[in-house]
């Protein structure tokens, strides 16, 4: 995967959860020779071991890392199987009905314009998210539509001092999980060294909905899988 209509940023900032997809976005955008700020957020998230993560992506990379405390802010997303304890996460694929639970309301346009902001502060040319064709059925604001709409609102309010490049790059936006896989081991990725579990036990448990798009991505691309699951899964590549 290359880039193809832009020269690769100077400087992104990258919203970084310490998943597969986001850290694939970093070493991406590193290996095409862009200077990177990790950009990451504590949002109440159950999961916020993904956090350490992230900050493993950011010492290989040598990159600047920042997690932004938005802690208090799960309080007021509440309903949602990522920030409320009394909500469970679901198991099963991504496409089912109860993977809705997962939905945080308005979080990527949250950690967006909170990157954005950043990247006007810094003076850095791009803002860079990983969102991939899986997320569409789930999440409304993975999908190219969204992304759209908020480089433009991105470019109009801050007009005058956002970088007259500036981009606002969803590499992933029509690709697979599967795809993603591939990129990442074209890249370096550490595969071991992300974490995608919404439970954010021990290990990943190998049934909720984000185990289960990540041990068939694995599958799906041919490539050996080294992530620990409490679940074993079937059939994958080992």
């Amino acid at each position: 995967m290359e880039m193809t209509e832009h020269a690769p940023p100077q400087h992104t900032v990258v919203i970084a959860s310490g998943g597969l997809d986001s850290t694939t976005v970093a070493y991406w955008l590193a290996d095409a020779g862009s200077r990177l700020t990790l950009l990451s957020f504590d949002y109440g998230q159950r999961h916020r071991k993904e956090l350490d993560f992230a900050q493993r992506a950011a010492g290989r990379l040598s990159a600047r890392h920042e997690v932004v405390d938005l802690s208090r802010l799960g309080r007021l997303l509440a309903g949602s199987a990522l920030t409320d304890p009394a909500v469970k996460v679901p198991d099963g694929h991504y496409t089912a009905v109860s993977m809705r639970s997962t939905v945080v309301p308005n979080r990527n346009a949250i950690m967006l314009s909170i990157a954005v902001g950043a990247a006007v502060a810094a003076g850095a040319d791009a803002v860079a998210f990983g969102a991939h064709a899986g997320d569409h059925t789930v999440y409304p604001d993975c999908r190219a539509e969204f992304f759209d709409v908020f480089g433009d609102v991105a470019r109009v309010g801050n007009e005058g001092f956002i970088h007259e490049g500036f981009q606002l790059l969803a590499p992933f936006i029509d690709q697979t999980k599967a795809d993603i896989v591939k990129v990442a081991g074209q890249v370096g990725v550490p595969f071991a060294d992300t974490w995608s579990c919404y439970r954010g036990g021990e290990l990943h448990c190998g049934t909720c909905g984000t185990c289960t798009e990540r041990i068939e991505a694995f599958v799906l691309a041919e490539v050996e899988d080294p992530t620990e699951y409490a679940v074993a899964p079937t059939g994958a590549a080992r």
